[in-house]
């Protein structure tokens, strides 16, 4: 008879709010992994199990919640421990301060993903160290090269945003994050592995993060980025009260890109999302802006008409 191998269920949390225009992440460990633990007999459900990690390991209660994928690498066990499988969710929150007895704080996501932030045009770090290190990988292979250049918008192919969790994927693959160092020799093919010995650049910058956390987190920051085209999810970032223009620093820092003023507020406006208050924003450094709040009953009213919500770059 066949041995029954044993798995373990890791649930991980991306928590994710937005300060001042900055997309945060909440972290354990001084900032080397995500809010997770093991699901156990007494959580009454995956989601309930995933709420009592977080509070107990930051004080900080969840809200909105969405499941956003299940990992199942064989890599991700660790000293002939049992397979595990990652059930990871994307929680949208107002940044607090963190407590807790695990070093929990929040970190900006750009420090783990450096060559996503492209609001003042693309980073240097992709042309003096990203292409370079993609192009010794790829080594005369044109399907290597091209890939490269389609993922990270090289040879005048255009960046796309949502490609997170590929451009993640592909610096792992290119040997090129801490984290492919952590790959088991049994893991790697032949051919793989000479690439690895005959690798040279060294690892673009960007701090590892426990297990597979990186790549979780990197699949939340994709998932946000789509999302936030068709659904108002932005809102649930937003305090009750904010500025157009706080509104669209949100949506750029989430995107990594700049939004046309004038057309990104026609696009708010036309989609009846928001409501002047009746108040102004003090302290602004200039006139003073209107506050608006986000309409909910906007949810019901196109739920019922069956449209979507678009909230994209012009």
């Amino acid at each position: 008879m066949a041995a029954v191998q044993a798995f373990s269920a890791d649930l991980v949390a991306v928590l994710v709010a937005v300060t001042a225009g900055e997309p945060r992440v909440l972290t354990i460990q001084d900032g080397c992994a995500l809010p997770s633990g093991p699901f156990e007999p007494g959580h009454r459900s995956l989601q309930s199990g995933l709420r009592a990690w977080v509070e107990q390991q930051t004080r900080h209660p969840l809200g909105y919640v969405e499941q956003l994928y299940t990992f199942a690498d064989r890599d991700r066990a660790r000293d002939g421990a049992a397979r595990a499988i990652s059930v990871s969710y994307l929680a949208l929150t107002q940044e607090t301060p963190s407590a807790g007895g695990h070093e929990a704080g929040w970190r900006g996501w750009y420090d783990y993903f450096p060559w996503e932030d492209h609001r003042a045009g693309p980073p240097q770090l992709v042309a003096d160290a990203i292409a370079p290190g993609l192009r010794h990988w790829a080594g005369g292979r044109s399907e290597r090269w091209q890939r490269a250049a389609v993922t990270f918008g090289l040879d005048g192919k255009p960046w796309n945003e949502e490609l997170v969790l590929q451009r993640y994927e592909l610096l792992h693959e290119a040997g090129l994050v801490p984290e492919a160092e952590l790959v088991p020799e049994a893991e790697l093919v032949p051919e793989a592995e000479l690439a690895r010995t005959a690798r040279k650049p060294a690892p673009v910058p960007g701090p590892p993060m426990h297990l597979d956390h990186r790549r979780i987190l990197a699949t939340g920051v994709a998932r946000l980025r789509a999302k936030i085209k068709y659904r108002p999810v932005v809102f649930e970032l937003m305090p009750p009260q904010f500025t157009l223009l706080h509104l669209q620093q949100g949506v750029e820092g989430i995107a990594g890109r700049r939004l046309h003023k004038q057309n990104f507020r026609r696009l708010v406006e036309q989609q009846e999302l928001v409501e002047e208050t009746g108040t102004m924003a003090a302290g602004t450094g200039g006139r003073p802006a209107k506050l608006f709040r986000f309409r909910r009953e906007v949810l019901a009213e196109r739920a019922a008409a069956g449209t979507k919500l678009p909230l994209s770059r012009p």
